[in-house]
């Protein structure tokens, strides 16, 4: 077992990293004096994960999309009760998540930590699927699927993707389709967990008033060790342009909805931090509610308060993207299409850029100080495999108006967007 700490200058905030000889790495951020405790077990497993092989395959394979999610459901089932129901006994509460690019399996408490933490540890580690509750469980996540088809601002943003890529499975719902769904059994479950819930694939994240010795001394006990299988999962190779421009359906909605991403390249892991903090400053620099440009389409009547922007990226992919409601969402496109290439000329103002990226820093700071927050960033850290917990802080005070000037100009491609609308019936 190695430990390190790993601690920042900036805040003289710090955590412990452990490699663990179970080959899971573990990272414990004390938090002296707060009650409320925070673990999170997470594996580099999300729905875009399905394309890849290990060491003991002679080629990659490809799975039905959704199972990542699918593998989530299952997990809570063992063969003789319920972990929510365990969950209770101890007064923990437990959830559960699927991403793009990761799972994580969650629960935070006042007391009873250790005896949380072993529920968590035992029930991750143990899958249990028969046909019979596969089949049973294709109805549940069938008709997850069909509500949220029914969702108009998930639908928006998926119609966006799908407008984006071609071939990247991320363009899927996270759940997978009817389809897909249709055609995953015991035996690929199997398969994808013992692939990819593999501990040198996954990381435990802890944040709170805890004794390290207690989770070190549980995790010797509990952790079953696995060898490394040198798994690569892949993505399909996308040609650069966007799939579709525009595209659009009806739906129950007062007025039309719209999303609005520029396809580009997306980072190797090792960019992928600083890919996103020059990527969320520069669409900040765009249109946030502090910028002339956004107060123009406001006072046109153009947008609303439901405008938004945000950096979509992860594993494989990245869009930055603009959203909201809108009675003309061609014409909002059209307008930030002119932004984006006037600023392009004219770079940004200096004093809104030190301003924007103050107050992009403070955030990431103030996360610091919650252990629902701190588990979140450990985590999302642990399983990026490069940097650390304080990395995009860092990438944020380090960041300068040039270089974020230069993304604009190299990542912002005004003749490579997609624009999907949802408007009334």
């Amino acid at each position: 077992m190695n430990k390190e700490i790993i601690s920042n200058t900036r805040t003289g905030e710090k955590y412990t990293r452990i490699a663990h000889d179970s080959g899971l790495e573990i990272l414990i951020w004390k938090t002296p004096g707060q009650s409320v405790k925070h673990a999170v077990f997470g594996t580099r497993y999300g729905s875009v994960n399905t394309t890849f092989k290990t060491d003991a395959d002679p080629d990659f394979v490809t799975v039905p999309n959704g199972i990542a999610h699918y593998l989530e459901h299952k997990l809570f089932e063992n063969e003789d009760t319920d972990v929510f129901d365990l969950y209770a006994q101890t007064g923990a509460s437990g959830n559960a998540y699927t991403t793009f690019d990761k799972t994580c399996y969650l629960f935070s408490c006042t007391d009873n930590f250790i005896p949380s933490l072993k529920i968590l540890l035992d029930f991750v580690q143990k899958p249990y699927f028969t046909e019979e509750t596969v089949r049973k469980e294709q109805g549940i996540i069938g008709q997850e699927i069909r509500m949220y088809d029914d969702n108009p601002n998930w639908r928006v943003f998926f119609g966006l993707l799908e407008g984006i890529y071609h071939n990247n499975p991320v363009k899927i719902d996270i759940a997978g389709t009817q389809e897909s769904i249709a055609r995953i059994n015991a035996d690929l479950l199997y398969r994808c967990y013992n692939t990819f819930y593999n501990l040198h694939n996954m990381t435990l994240a802890i944040a709170g008033d805890v004794d390290e010795n207690e989770i070190l001394a549980l995790c010797d006990e509990m952790l079953i060790p696995s060898e490394d299988k040198g798994l690569v999962s892949v993505v399909p190779d996308e040609p650069y342009e966007v799939a579709v421009r525009y595209a659009e359906e009806e739906m129950e909605v007062a007025s039309p909805l719209f999303s609005l991403g520029y396809k580009t390249t997306p980072p190797t892991p090792e960019d992928a931090v600083k890919y996103n903090v020059l990527c969320n400053i520069a669409v900040s620099l765009i249109a946030d509610e502090i910028t002339d440009f956004y107060k123009r389409l406001y006072d046109e009547g153009l947008i609303n308060s439901m405008f938004s922007s945000e950096c979509f990226i992860g594993d494989g992919f990245f869009v930055p993207i603009f959203s909201g409601e809108s009675r003309d969402p061609k014409r909002v496109a059209e307008l930030i299409n002119e932004e984006i290439e006037r600023l392009k000329k004219t770079g940004f103002d200096r004093e809104l850029f030190e301003m924007t990226k103050k107050a992009y820093y403070g955030s990431i700071v103030r996360s610091f100080y919650a252990p629902g927050n701190i588990a979140d960033v450990l985590i999302n850290a642990g399983l990026r495999r490069t940097g650390n917990a304080f990395s995009e802080m860092e990438a944020a005070a380090n960041a300068t108006l040039e270089e974020v000037e230069n993304f604009l100009r190299e990542k912002f491609d005004t003749k490579n967007y997609s624009l999907y609308v949802v408007k009334p019936c």
